[in-house]
């Protein structure tokens, strides 16, 4: 598969069970094949996504010294400011050209999750930066929860099996701003080549070239998003809850070309994570003779925590 496969929220939505199916096959296929769609149909206003980007942008244009007043210290980078080249990619030492942002869940009804999370961050010079973040998170969030029933139905699993793991999810909304290149980067990319943590990542700003996916026969195709679609990619927890069946895929931004070097760029990826203790044991219907169980039993929040000590976010 050399080109990323675009389907339409809408047609699962409809009341036509044909158009149903035909976009549940659709996105498994993908899944299975290439491990990422484009999608059309998705809850984000063209007017929330322009308030959004022009949030993130004032943000990041803060001095930095104002900037780092937000980065908090002991929370593995889980809320708040994370500033340039503090990650990296799982087995890479350079830190990656980027600097970002985490907004988290807002949780409303369960008082021992709200405890386990930190709160968000709130920015005080910009008053409608927390509030556009959070709506863009509610839209990106509902967005992830239908695009999860088309794919448990497809698994053959109850269409609402995902639902109570993604309620009060461990989910992050990430703007991410790759400055201007300055000098010629020794080893280092805005995003070296890496796997997602999560169930599933909803990317905004997919939609100039940058985004590049490995497809199976470990050659590298540019993933670029029409203006209304997200990219939406499998993460390594349902990659392993279905013993690869549906497939994560290695996927990085490059560096622009020398001539774009001046030029700044912004995407924001929706990790949706479940809760931490949903148990990512690989699912029975996933395991045949051909597919042997791959993994041991872990549940969200262990996988997780390993996952952010291999990132260089916290310490062991």
């Amino acid at each position: 598969m050399n080109a990323i496969p675009s389907v339409d929220l809408n047609d699962f939505l409809s009341d036509d069970p044909k158009k149903k199916q035909d976009f549940v096959n659709a996105l498994g296929k993908a899944y299975e094949e290439i491990g990422f769609v484009a999608l059309k149909g998705h809850f984000l206003s063209d007017d929330l996504v322009h308030n959004l980007y022009k949030e993130i942008k004032n943000f990041f244009d803060l001095p930095l010294d104002t900037k780092q007043k937000y980065e908090i210290p002991g929370i593995g980078g889980q809320r708040g400011y994370v500033s340039f080249g503090k990650e990296s990619a799982k087995g890479k030492k350079e830190g990656d050209l980027k600097e970002f942002w985490h907004f988290g869940q807002y949780v409303e009804d369960d008082e021992a999750l709200k405890s386990e999370y930190p709160d968000n961050v709130i920015v005080e010079e910009l008053p409608e930066f927390n509030k556009v973040g959070k709506t863009t998170y509610k839209m990106l969030e509902k967005t992830a929860k239908y695009v999860l029933r088309a794919l448990a139905l497809h698994l053959d699993l109850n269409e609402t099996y995902f639902d109570n793991f993604i309620h009060n999810g461990n989910s992050i909304l990430r703007p991410i701003h790759y400055p201007p290149i300055t000098s010629e980067p020794k080893e280092a990319v805005r995003a070296a080549a890496h796997g997602d943590i999560n169930l599933i990542t909803l990317l905004m700003g997919a939609q100039g070239r940058g985004l590049q996916v490995q497809n199976h026969k470990g050659e590298w195709i540019d993933a670029i998003a029409a203006p209304d679609e997200l990219m939406i990619n499998v993460g390594d927890m349902l990659s392993r809850h279905t013993n690869n069946k549906l497939k994560s895929t290695i996927h990085r931004v490059v560096n622009p070309p020398k001539e774009l070097w001046g030029t700044s760029r912004y995407s924001i990826p929706f990790f949706m994570h479940p809760i931490s203790s949903m148990k990512l044991d690989v699912l029975e219907n996933c395991v045949d003779e051909d597919h042997p169980k791959a993994f041991d039993d872990i549940t969200a929040g262990a996988f997780l925590n390993e996952r952010l000590i291999e990132l260089g976010l916290i310490k062991k």
